[in-house]
């Protein structure tokens, strides 16, 4: 955590006794004559002045032309075209061509992929693959330089010795898709990879491998089959996920984790589902088999004095430290936690993955790691996928959707398919629309290799292609590893029910460890008392871990690395000084509007640039997205970083924010808030990511950027606040629970526009009573138990509570998730401004805000959000001001009890309270405060609701009846 400094003696150590500031350069008269009346003193002695910068700031230290903080394009890789032999050849050859092409575009729909085999290819259904339709005799020889790759320095071949080269690589038991891909450097690197290769399948005695290497599969797969035999043994009711029929897959992952990082990634993020996770955790990822066995037995994974609820066993996660010979360094990996919700562990790997390299690259620019460092190349993102989730779950094609885009890109991720060929009971003709599940990878070019898991020397072959080529072009890759599943969805489901044919063939057939095994020993690699011993070993070891369990203590795995200052909190009602010198915020604002000499657009220039350098002058009258800037700003000068993601979060939805500003010529670009300071490497960095058109997945990934470090303030802003709905499995299962589950924090801010202006009923509400609903604050004011909610949830009706709020997210030392109702009308409100002394020291977040006490109120009025200033202006009108009170509840959870209290006593004559709100009777927080307050109300006094009934819509799409409504809830305040 940064050194907690105030920001002007930041801003004075950072370039000594006088730092650099930049003033923006504009071309209105009242801010030009705002600049020449006082020259600009930042933190400097009074005989110092600033200079005034107006040229465009160093590009050394941003990753694009345009200096865009965080802009993270993969390296481009080419090719050379054919020469001018190659030209020739393949003129010359070109029904040779003919016939090659149609091997890779369709040679894997005749590969022998299904180890069950109960579709058997039918060969006469690829008449592009006979040689007389292109007019080939198989004695005519061509050159193939240029038209055909192969092992060796080969030059020449007849058209059968060409045909049976390429049935070994394209028709074998690996099938590959990428013909489809439209960069040529891309289909040319993989003609040549897969071709110049040296295939097994014609053999089953060659191996491309060492005896080593095949011992190591024969270990990993033996293993495996052990685990789930011991665990149906000695915990045969309990639900395992086991792997058995897709054992192949901890080789593709120990394959994986060994060749990425001999090529130099040291982190690898993995999100899996719960199939084969146990095997993983237990096996490969070096899991205390004594801590699951400890679990299994119904104990808590938590110490006893660590709060949790706790999760099922296939939700576990893990970080373990691996070390390869030969590798520059040890590699880690890190198993995400999961919920039950297919798929949705996806982009927040991804995020994790993206958070982490950004993590290293600031390392690289600040001096603190040496070497380069590009975007993909040290860490590297694997997933994992079930065949019928793959399709049918539309996160994963959103998920996808972000996999190239600048500030999205974690450099490519290896999906791996464990195609159990099944989903539950839903056979793959009732699973999807596509011929293979992996298809939906096509809409970003993606190659697929599709394996047959039945042989597991061709699954490390598969494995090494698709990681050489994520590690080259830095982009996703997809392993197809078909498979089966050997028992029912779980270990207590009867599959037979409903696929009896399937079924009867799986338990006729014997298990993939053991044809290894045989193989091996038929190739004289290893001795049947060598497998014996294995596999005895193997369980009996299993069994000394389960008697140790009886005494195994669980410890709090939280907190470590960059989170080890970081607490877990015994109560969230904190205040804290979040204030900063006025001097500061002052020259923190003026650089907000910093346009480096580019061409701002005119109504920027004169209403947003202009009127925020007037404002600032005068200390008043500051408006939302000036708060919000001066909360960034502040923030990235005490070494902070500030993600903000979502749709046109740029310029803001409401055209009220303009973080960036972009030449009206050539659309260059500038954040004027990363340059506040002349040196780059002494502040923390704003990264701006209008996202596309995604709320799940988009949410996703931003929760696992915040998982990675509490040093970075991550808000996802929904471009109205009930868009938030398409990511309420992200919600539910990561950010209201995350902590509870798995001691995971997260300090997401989710920003939710929200209040009744006539928007109709998709654009009006946040329904901030579902995340109220989520909110476990507590119920009875007289428990003695500190409050410690799962997250906050807030309606703050003026710029400088919500400047508060974003400070106060990184200044505790904690983490918890942040909704915001967030303001529409409010944004440019006349009345809802606030004054640089409200953000001053001495300053701090409000829960409540109330009017002044008052023996003569007879009636308090209770509401949060927008409504105060409707009815406070109608309060005045009627001339109510001594009769009517308002306590506006700014956060809602955790709920302000003592503050309520406080106000409430305020009014010691009332007579009659009152919550009012625009929301509808069954939506809004009314369902949960009511009962709240009513417990800090004089004995016998009881809160009566005022505003709209029940209604299903949250919101008419009727203007004349939206009017009239608002105007009834306004008058029901006085009434």
């Amino acid at each position: 955590m940064p050194t907690p400094l105030s920001c002007s003696a930041l801003l004075r150590a950072a370039r000594g006794p006088c730092p650099l500031f930049r003033l923006p350069s504009v071309s209105s008269a009242a801010a030009t004559s705002l600049a020449a009346a006082k020259p600009i003193r930042f933190g400097c002695p009074s005989s110092a002045t600033a200079t005034v910068r107006t040229t465009a700031p160093s590009r050394q230290y941003h990753y694009d032309k345009d200096n865009i903080y965080g802009f993270r394009t993969p390296r481009t890789f080419s090719i050379p075209d054919y020469s001018s032999e190659e030209l020739t050849n393949r003129a010359k050859g070109s029904n040779l061509v003919r016939l090659v092409n149609a091997y890779r575009t369709h040679g894997h729909r005749l590969a022998s992929l299904d180890p069950l085999n109960l579709t058997p290819q039918d060969s006469s259904a690829l008449p592009e693959l006979d040689p007389a339709r292109y007019g080939l005799n198989g004695s005519d020889t061509f050159a193939i330089k240029g038209i055909l790759s192969a092992p060796g320095d080969v030059q020449h071949m007849t058209v059968n010795e060409a045909i049976a080269h390429l049935q070994n690589t394209y028709v074998g038991r690996i099938g590959f898709e990428f013909a489809h891909i439209p960069d040529a450097s891309e289909r040319r690197w993989l003609d040549q990879t897969v071709e110049a290769r040296k295939t097994s399948s014609s053999s089953s005695s060659s191996s491309n491998l060492t005896n080593d290497q095949r011992k190591r599969i024969l270990e990993i797969l033996s293993r495996s089959e052990v685990f789930d035999h011991f665990m149906a043994k000695r915990f045969p009711q309990v639900k395992r996920y086991g792997l058995e029929g897709a054992e192949s897959m901890m080789v593709v992952l120990d394959q994986l984790f060994k060749v990425a990082n001999l090529a130099g990634v040291h982190e690898i993020i993995l999100g899996m589902p719960h199939r084969g996770r146990l095997n993983l955790l237990t096996d490969l990822l070096d899991y205390s088999p004594e801590a699951l066995f400890h679990k299994i037995k119904g104990n808590s994974e938590f110490p006893d004095d660590v709060p949790g609820c706790g999760d099922v066993l296939s939700h576990l996660g893990v970080k373990t430290r691996m070390h390869y010979d030969g590798a520059p360094s040890d590699l880690f990996v890190s198993l995400l936690h999961n919920p039950s919700h297919l798929e949705a562990v996806n982009p927040v790997a991804a995020g994790k993955a993206r958070a982490r390299q950004m993590h290293l690259y600031e390392e690289k620019v600040t001096g603190n790691l040496l070497g380069d460092c590009q975007i993909g190349d040290q860490v590297m993102c694997v997933q994992l996928h079930g065949d019928s989730a793959f399709t049918g779950q539309g996160v994963v094609t959103e998920t996808l959707g972000l996999s190239n885009l600048p500030h999205f890109t974690c450099g490519g991720s290896i999906h791996v398919i464990v195609n159990n060929q099944i989903g539950y009971t839903t056979p793959a003709m009732n699973a999807r629309s596509t011929v293979y599940t992996s298809d939906i990878g096509k809409m970003i070019n993606a190659p697929v290799i599709h394996v047959n898991a039945d042989h597991p020397e061709d699954v490390v072959e598969a494995t090494r292609v698709a990681f050489e080529y994520r590690h080259r072009f830095r982009k996703d890759v997809i392993i197809d590893l078909i498979a089966y599943r050997r028992m029912g969805h779980n270990e207590l489901d009867e599959p037979a029910f409903t696929q009896p044919v399937m079924y009867k063939h799986i338990r006729g057939r014997r298990s993939v460890p053991v044809l290894y095994e045989e193989k091996l020993q038929s190739d004289g690699i290893v001795s049947k008392e060598e497998v014996s011993k294995l596999r005895d070993g193997y369980f009996a070891k299993l069994d000394e871990h389960l008697q140790a369990s009886y005494n195994y203590k669980p410890v709090a795995d939280t907190l470590e690395g960059k989170w080890s200052k970081m607490i877990l909190p015994r109560t969230a009602v904190t205040k804290l000084d979040t204030g900063v010198d006025v001097s500061t915020l002052t020259e923190v604002g003026r650089g907000s509007v910093n346009s480096f000499g580019i061409k701002v657009h005119s109504r920027l220039a004169k209403y947003h640039i202009a009127t925020r350098l007037q404002k600032l002058e005068s200390g008043t009258g500051l408006d939302w997205a000036t708060c919000e800037a001066l909360a960034f700003g502040t923030l990235l000068i005490e070494g902070y970083h500030v993600r903000i993601s979502g749709q046109d979060v740029g310029r803001g939805t409401f055209s009220q924010r303009h973080v960036m500003l972009v030449d009206q010529d050539d659309e260059r670009t500038v954040i004027p808030l990363n340059h506040l300071l002349d040196d780059p490497k002494k502040q923390g960095k704003l990264e701006i990511a209008n996202s596309s058109l995604s709320e799940f997945a988009v949410l996703g990934f931003e929760t696992g950027i915040s998982w990675d470090s509490p040093n970075r303030l991550c808000i996802w802003e929904a471009q109205f606040g009930d868009f938030f709905n398409g990511a309420q499995i992200i919600i539910d299962t990561y950010l209201a629970s995350g902590e509870s589950k798995w001691l995971r924090q997260s300090g997401l801010v989710m920003l939710l526009p929200h209040g009744y202006d006539g928007a109709g009923p998709e654009h009006s509400s946040c329904r901030i009573e579902r995340f109220l609903q989520l909110c476990d604050t507590k119920f009875d004011y007289s428990d003695p138990t500190p409050d410690n909610p799962n997250m906050h949830v807030v309606n703050p009706t003026t710029p400088a509570q919500y400047y508060h709020l974003l400070r106060r997210q990184m200044k505790r030392n904690f983490r918890k998730p942040l909704i915001v109702a967030g303001p529409k009308l409010l944004l440019r409100h006349a009345s809802a401004v606030s004054d640089l002394a409200e953000m001053a020291p001495g300053t701090t977040f409000q829960p409540v805000l109330s009017d002044a006490p008052s023996d003569s109120v007879e009636r308090v009025v209770f509401l949060s959000g927008k409504l105060f200033y409707d009815v406070h202006k109608e309060r005045k009108a009627r001339q109510m001001e001594g009769k009517v009170a308002f306590v506006r509840l700014e956060e809602l959870a955790p709920f302000p009890w003592e503050e309520v209290k406080a106000a409430v006593g305020g009014f010691p004559n009332a007579k009659e309270y009152i919550w009012l709100q625009e929301e509808h009777q069954n939506q809004g927080a009314y369902t949960f405060v009511a009962p709240r307050i009513e417990q800090l109300l004089p004995r016998g006094a009881s809160l009566e609701y005022k505003g709209r009934g029940p209604m299903a819509a949250p919101a008419t799409g009727i203007g004349a009846r939206h009017k009239a409504e608002q105007a009834a809830v306004v008058a029901a305040c006085f009434e």
